[in-house]
C-alpha cells in the first residue's frame, strides 16, 4: 500500500499562544520551529512511507521542509488546519496517492518507530477503504489519522475532534478503529503539555534542550524583573 505522510504547518509567527504563561513570543516561535524540525526528521526516517509532504502557506516552513527532503504543497493563504489538510488531501488524491498519514508538527515525543507501528498494524488489519485514528492524551483531539483513500471521511480539527471523526466513521459505515500511542498522544498546546514533555528528558532531538534553555531563560528574566521592582 502506498502511504504518504502529510504534516500541516502554519507559519511560526505568534505560534503556541497558550504557552504565553511560560514563554515569550520569540521563545514560542523557536519552540514551534524546533518541534516541526524534529517531527519532520522522524517522519523522514520512517521506513513504511512512500513520501513525505508538508502543507503550508509560509515561506520559512516551506524552506525547512524542502531542505529536509519533504515535498511541499503550498497554500495561497493560511486558513486553518482543517482547510490546509483538506486542500492537501485533494491534491494528493488527484496525484493518485492511495493513502495518507496526517501528523501535526508539534508531537515532540514522536519517533519513526511509532509511525512504522501504525502502518504495520493497519496493513495487517485493514482492506481499503479504511480509516485509523490516534487520539490525543485527553481523548479529545485527534493527533494522527491514517486514511485510505485520503478523502475517505470529513475532517475537523480542534476541540473534541476525536468524537467528530469517530462519528464520521459511523456515518460512512466504517469500523471505529483507533490506536493508542502515548508518543503521538502528546501535542504541545498548554503549559502542562510542555511540562509533561520535559519530564521524559529525551536525549535525542532538538526540542528537549531548546525547551529547557528557553524555560530557564524565562525563569531568569522573571527573577530579574522581580528584583527590579
Amino acid at each position: 500500500m502506498d502511504v504518504v505522510a502529510l504534516i500541516p504547518v502554519k507559519g511560526f509567527r505568534n505560534a503556541k499562544q497558550r504557552l504565553s504563561p511560560l514563554l515569550n513570543r520569540a521563545a514560542r516561535e523557536l519552540l514551534a520551529e524546533v518541534m516541526f524540525r524534529d517531527v519532520l526528521a522522524q517522519v523522514r526516517m520512517a521506513r513504511g512511507l512512500a513520501a513525505s509532504f508538508v502543507v503550508t502557506g509560509d515561506d520559512r516552513v516551506s524552506d525547512i521542509a524542502s531542505v529536509a527532503g519533504a515535498e511541499v504543497i503550498r497554500e495561497n493563504a493560511e486558513n486553518g488546519e482543517t482547510s490546509a489538510v483538506d486542500f492537501a488531501r485533494a491534491q494528493l488524491k488527484s496525484a493518485g496517492r492511495q493513502a495518507v498519514l496526517i501528523i501535526p508538527g508539534d508531537l515532540p515525543l514522536l519517533r519513526a518507530r511509532d509511525i512504522d507501528e501504525i502502518l504495520i498494524k493497519a496493513s495487517e488489519s485493514s482492506e481499503m477503504p479504511f480509516a485509523w485514528l490516534v487520539p490525543s492524551h485527553d481523548r479529545l483531539g485527534t493527533n494522527a489519522l491514517l486514511l485510505a483513500p485520503p478523502d475517505i471521511i470529513q475532517l475537523r480539527f480542534g476541540y473534541d475532534s476525536f468524537s467528530f471523526h469517530l462519528s464520521q466513521l459511523t456515518a460512512r459505515g466504517l469500523p471505529s478503529r483507533f490506536i493508542i500511542n502515548e508518543n503521538i498522544a502528546l501535542d504541545i498546546d498548554e503549559p502542562a503539555d510542555l511540562e509533561r514533555f520535559l519530564a521524559y528528558d529525551l536525549a535525542d532531538g532538538e526540542a528537549t534542550p531548546v525547551a529547557r534553555r528557553l524555560m530557564a531563560g524565562e525563569e531568569a528574566a522573571g527573577q530579574r524583573r522581580a528584583q527590579s521592582v
